[in-house]
């Protein structure tokens, strides 16, 4: 099999091969910021979960045999390794290296890796000379690569053209996917997506004050044209993350309008889920939890 082939296989096992879309859940975060709540017992939460509700979930290494029960089913997520990281308590948050090789992710399974680079930074042009490497990787194995990129926003206010620009910047390095911070209006991330021809994911970032927010916000990026979502806090801090991966991921792949996702929340339970549920403070896990240190480090994870 070509590598070609072999990639667009792996393809298949990432995006819903219908609509080409996504729901992706990060799961990434504690080499970043440590023990967030949520993390703690998120694979009984998700105990179950098929690509109904979830496309891919993206691990680093060390993490991936302790979450092999969820992709055991024949109805699994894909698995996306992150190769990259750095955490909060480093004097450049921003600066991140690379920690896993693509050879070893396959060796763990991966149906796709995954990269994080930020621009603006003073560490800029290592992170895309490695981003690069990568992607020279990924094309020889046959591996789709998802690259996380973003501006950041200690340089100014967050502009549509520097999205754009680092929408470009994967086209440019043969990325497959790519993951950015949305703009904040339907119009002006329809305007960053015209002439682009890889799928674009939208940042969860921070956890949203509700559940309605957050399928108010899916609805707002799918209708300026991104391939789907990559969710983190928003997912894995819900009180019942089951059901809000089922609700974001019906609007992904086109099941179901805003009014009746909406609708899904009120109408689906989860027994089991309930019989041991924990609330999770919303602003646990950012300020609240580590400091103050963590609200920069938030901004870089979704």
């Amino acid at each position: 099999m070509s590598t070609w082939s072999g990639k667009l296989g792996r393809v298949s096992r990432l995006l819903n091969p219908t609509c080409m879309r996504a729901t992706i859940l990060a799961l990434d975060h504690g080499l970043t910021m440590g023990p967030l709540p949520g993390l703690e017992r998120i694979l009984e939460r998700l105990q179950g979960i098929g690509r109904d509700a979830l496309d891919a979930v993206v691990l680093h290494q060390g993490m991936v045999p302790r979450f092999m029960p969820l992709f055991e089913s024949a109805d699994r997520p894909g698995l996306i390794v992150h190769l990259s990281g750095a955490t909060q308590l480093s004097p450049d948050a921003s600066e991140k290296q690379l920690l896993c090789t693509v050879e070893h992710a396959l060796r763990l399974g991966a149906d796709g890796v995954s990269v994080h680079a930020n621009l603006g930074v003073k560490s800029e042009n290592q992170m895309l000379a490695d981003l690069a490497k990568v992607s020279q990787s990924c094309q020889h194995w046959g591996v789709p690569l998802l690259a996380m990129i973003y501006p950041r926003r200690e340089a100014g206010p967050l502009e549509p053209e520097h999205v754009g620009h680092a929408i470009r910047i994967a086209m440019e390095l043969g990325v497959d996917l790519v993951k950015v911070p949305y703009t904040g209006d339907r119009e002006s991330f329809a305007r960053v997506l015209e002439g682009v021809d890889i799928p674009v994911f939208v940042a969860g970032g921070a956890r949203l004050e509700s559940e309605q927010e957050i399928l108010h916000f899916v609805d707002d990026a799918l209708g300026a044209g991104a391939a789907g979502v990559t969710f983190g806090r928003n997912i894995f801090q819900s009180p019942n993350p089951k059901r809000i991966a089922r609700a974001v991921t019906a609007l992904v792949h086109g099941r179901a309008a805003l009014s009746e996702a909406l609708m899904l929340l009120e109408s689906e339970e989860d027994a089991a889920f309930h019989s041991g549920s924990v609330a999770i403070p919303r602003d646990a896990g950012v300020s609240g939890f580590f400091g103050s240190s963590a609200v920069a480090a938030s901004r870089d994870n979704g």
